[in-house]
């Protein structure tokens, strides 16, 4: 999808340094690791390899790896990779939103954001990916595939992002487990309680037996996150808000330097999506405090420790009552 870019933003002085001035006269750091970055995650996104990629480009493959990394551009190579990758400028650039249509490529951009980040809030359905048991990550790729409509001629390419995902979430696992980072976790007690009735499932048309074993192993994850609440990790918090939430899931990134909001109606686990919508990532100060001032009313809210792993326990003895 083309995101029509802001007719009011001037780009060329981008290149002339690291900052430039927006046209409301506020100042604006561009980043350019984190181009790099954007860049990577739209390459990876698009199936092109480095290679055809440079090809395409009359460039060297090196030269990409080069730009991959955070090295300066010529603003003509940039447009020439912007129309290559299917993804405006100002979005390569980080101006404003990054508009974001691919699974493929959101998900790369959350690792490596996640790289440097030292706090991280999720609101992300009932399983929090990075939380998430290892039987679940071992279960999410049949899950994702059983997630793909039959038939149709995108689905051998929904196939594909499946197995080009699989990947990069195994990264953001080691990447967390490596460094650690904080986490506050919010759950919506309404999806925990459809998560435990559908099961861990990609779509519910499956045969009975999958549905019970898939039933099975929602009842393991719940009580994984169970022992979590009980058991309190140091840089693990977890609060589940009775009745529902947001259905798209947001994630807040605290950065030594920054803080970073993302949007996304991508989601992973029972029911997934990763197949349309349009993430947002942004650092707009007033983005970041209205979801900020969200997560404060949500957390008081919530039930905390062993308040809700209570609350999980009577939501698994009622189904089974």
């Amino acid at each position: 999808m083309r995101i029509v870019d802001p007719p009011s933003l001037n780009l060329v002085p981008v290149w002339m340094g690291h900052e430039k001035r927006r046209a409301d006269g506020r100042q604006m750091t561009i980043r350019f690791d984190d181009i790099g970055d954007r860049l990577k995650a739209f390459r990876i996104a698009s199936g092109l390899s480095a290679d055809e990629v440079a090809s395409r480009l009359g460039i060297s493959r090196t030269a990409l790896y080069r730009f991959e990394k955070g090295e300066v551009a010529k603003i003509e190579t940039l447009e020439s990779l912007s129309e290559l990758l299917d993804v405006s400028v100002p979005t390569l650039l980080g101006v404003g939103v990054e508009y974001i249509s691919s699974a493929v490529a959101f998900f790369e951009r959350l690792r490596q954001i996640e790289e440097s980040s030292e706090h991280i809030i999720v609101l992300a359905g009932p399983v929090s990916f990075l939380l998430a048991s290892d039987s679940f990550c071992e279960t999410l790729e049949e899950v994702l595939a059983e997630s793909i409509p039959d038939g149709g001629a995108e689905h051998d390419r929904a196939q594909d992002m499946v197995r080009e995902l699989t990947p990069i979430l195994r990264r953001r696992k080691d990447n967390w487990r490596t460094r650690k980072p904080g986490i506050l976790n919010l759950i919506s007690g309404a999806e925990i309680d459809r998560f435990l009735r559908n099961g861990l499932v990609g779509r519910l048309d499956l045969p009975d037996d999958v549905l019970a074993e898939r039933r099975t192993r929602a009842r393991a994850e719940a009580q994984h996150l169970i022992r979590l609440m009980e058991e309190e990790p140091i840089g693990i918090q977890i609060g589940v808000v009775p009745g529902a939430l947001p259905h798209s899931s947001f994630q807040i990134f605290r950065q030594a330097d920054r803080k970073i909001l993302t949007l996304s109606p991508f989601r992973l686990g029972e029911q997934p999506n990763i197949h349309g919508g349009i993430a947002m990532i942004t650092s707009a100060p007033e983005a970041l405090d209205l979801h900020e001032r969200t997560v404060e009313d949500m957390w008081r809210r919530a039930h905390k420790g062993r308040d809700a792993a209570a609350f999980m326990r009577d939501l698994i003895d009622r189904l089974h009552d």
